[in-house]
């Protein structure tokens, strides 16, 4: 029998090791900051055209290769930060397992140009597919500059899996913000496609954040510090007040190297209970500095995962940390001491022997039990009025059967005794969550939140098919500032933005002001809707049936329906089931959960005789 197990030639393994290391153009970017970082250079520019697919460029003024280190850097498992195995475990820099450099040049066209420090020539190397083109002297700048081009050039299977140029480009944003917020000591700079996006100076944690995501922060962050033998835990954490609808600002770093870590995730999330809406998610910027010999961060290929040898610990250090730090927070003094002198005289005047006893004004009309006027009315979607009641008949006689809105149009038609009404009091509210009316057959429950998020949905759907919206003009327009990923994503929606309504104009890099919003939506709710719509968006990115228009109604949906506990009265009632009948799609909301369901007399008699 002939032997079949072959050793793969060099360039099908390092294309191999480049599907673990880089996956998009954001991978890639990442890698060459982290060996820029790792050389002690103090200023590195990053340099990207058409979201990374034809130029990724990083240069620095590090301590730059000599001409056969340019050229070994390229080779497999080839590194200057291990020898032996041991040194896993005392890692202090971004890269050491030598296979970065080896998988970007297997599946890209890189150019290379180094110069040591003190040296008078440098070193150029081209390499094409792990192909050495050239080799050669050259003029350039102490440190070293790296040009990948035409990413996946030879593996068009995987470039054709490539998101589109936004999506791209907010994953490279991201991993900028990683390795430039916790390395503050470093001038970053950033260009995409030749315009200037970021020049980050040198200076603190604080001002590298307030540069990245806005002057607001400022005034948003709390620092963090605890210190123990074995741990030191520093950085800032968002003001409870100033958490989001979106996870964005949400940073943990060790030993200045960016890590995602559910478990210490919960450890801050769980000092927020209480303090914070289910539904919002608090700022951290927080750097873990701890032993090397203490963790593991070779268990991942990206190396963002770590592993803690007591990760219990940590948590409880971590958890303890931010608890003090928004207990402080908490007990700042909030009054003004500086007491006006005419006040405070007053105070020191003693009160006059014959102080009358205030009176109260009382209303004997006053009936707390008379019908107030519900908070809901124009809190949301305005309802779409039908021409015709009596739906009763429609999902009497044809509830299953037809559910487009021709179909319901037609049936409405054929609704049997039409001259038929209910008495006053048509519909019945249950618990403030669910709609009760009476149908010939039986009974309809309808889930007011589930029912008005399906009206909301084919609304906005309806809108985003259409020109754009009349908008609400803004007396006082509002500023609104993201990170820089988030705000890519809401530069890729601003034409549905339009079309539904919001009026956006671009503030500076990450900054937008909201001039003008949908005419059915509160103006102090426009912060978390669009906040709403950026988490959703990210959420549903890796769905392979992702529609923009759908995400974008549901979010909308999701925010401005009403909500379980909303009382209504028989007006609101009626025009959530009018309108929820003139919907395509009446029987489910747009998650496919049930808006209603219709309990028959039979079953609601079987109710009360197995009660007896």
């Amino acid at each position: 029998m002939s032997n079949i197990i072959k050793l793969l030639p060099d360039s099908v393994a390092n294309q191999i090791a480049a599907g673990e290391v880089i996956q998009r153009p954001a991978s890639a970017a990442k890698e060459l900051l982290e060996n820029a970082v790792d050389s002690g250079a103090t200023q590195i520019t990053l340099a990207i055209k058409d979201a990374g697919k034809t130029l990724i460029q990083v240069t620095d003024n590090g301590c730059g290769m000599s001409a056969i280190d340019s050229r070994m850097c390229f080779e497999r498992h080839a590194t200057s930060k291990i020898s032996k195995a041991d040194d896993l475990f005392a890692i202090k820099t971004m890269g050491f397992r030598g296979e970065a450099m080896a998988s970007i040049a297997a599946i890209s066209q890189v150019e290379l140009k180094s110069k040591p420090v003190g040296d008078d020539v440098g070193t150029c190397v081209k390499i094409e597919g792990s192909k050495v083109i050239s080799q050669e002297p050259c003029q350039c700048s102490e440190g070293t500059s790296i040009s990948v081009k035409s990413l996946f050039y030879n593996v068009p299977a995987r470039r054709n899996f490539l998101k589109s140029n936004t999506v791209e480009l907010r994953h490279i944003i991201e991993e900028f913000t990683r390795i430039s917020t916790v390395n503050n000591n470093i001038g970053f700079s950033y260009y995409n496609n030749d315009k200037l996006v970021f020049k980050l100076m040198p200076g603190s944690m604080k001002s590298r954040i307030v540069s990245l995501f806005g002057n607001v922060y400022n005034e948003r962050l709390l620092t963090v510090k605890q210190k123990t033998e074995t741990v030191n835990i520093s950085g800032f954490i968002g003001k409870p007040e100033f958490a989001k609808k979106t996870r964005g600002e949400q940073y943990f770093f060790v030993n200045n190297r960016f890590i995602k870590h559910p478990y210490l995730h919960h450890a801050v999330n769980n000092a927020y209970t209480e303090l914070i809406p289910v539904d919002s998610f608090p700022s951290y910027f927080i750097n873990i500095e701890i032993d090397p010999k203490y963790i593991d961060i070779n268990i991942h290929p990206t190396k963002t995962e770590v592993n803690f040898q007591d990760a219990r610990y940590v948590y409880a250090i971590l958890q303890s940390a931010v608890k003090q730090t928004i207990g402080k927070h908490a007990l700042t003094p909030t009054l003004d001491f500086d007491v006006i002198p005419d006040i405070e005289a007053a105070f020191q005047t003693k009160p006059s022997a014959d102080l009358k006893q205030p009176s109260i004004n009382l209303d004997p009309e006053y009936n707390p039990f008379t019908k107030q006027k519900s908070d809901f009315a124009g809190d949301a979607t305005s309802f779409k009025k039908p021409s015709v009641k009596n739906w009763e008949a429609l999902y009497d006689k044809h509830g299953e059967q037809d559910s487009t809105k021709s179909g319901n149009q037609e049936i409405m038609n054929k609704a049997v005794d039409p001259e038929s009404e209910f008495e006053s009091n048509k519909f019945l509210q249950v618990h403030n969550k669910f709609i009760v009316c009476n149908v010939k057959s039986g009974m309809m429950l309808i889930d007011q939140h589930l029912a008005h998020e399906r009206i909301i949905y084919e609304d906005i759907l309806d809108k985003l098919k259409s020109n754009s919206q009349p908008s609400q003009q803004q007396l006082f327009p509002q500023e609104i500032h993201m990170s820089p990923g988030d705000a890519e994503i809401v530069k890729s929606l601003k034409t549905e933005l339009v079309k539904i309504g919001f009026g956006l104009e671009e503030l500076g890099t990450n900054s937008f002001v909201i001039v003008g919003i949908p005419t059915d939506i509160k103006e102090s709710s426009v912060t978390g809707i669009i906040e709403k719509i950026i988490e959703n968006h990210k959420a549903n990115l890796s769905d392979l049936n992702y529609d923009k228009n759908i995400n974008l109604a549901r979010s909308m949906a999701s925010n401005l329906a009403i909500k379980p506990g909303t009382k209504l009265d028989e007006k609101e009632m009626q025009e959530i089931f009018d309108s929820l009948f003139m919907c395509n799609v009446p029987r489910v909301s747009p998650d496919g959960k049930k808006t209603l369901t219709i309990v028959d007399i039979g079953k609601l008699e079987e109710l009360i005789k197995s009660n007896k």
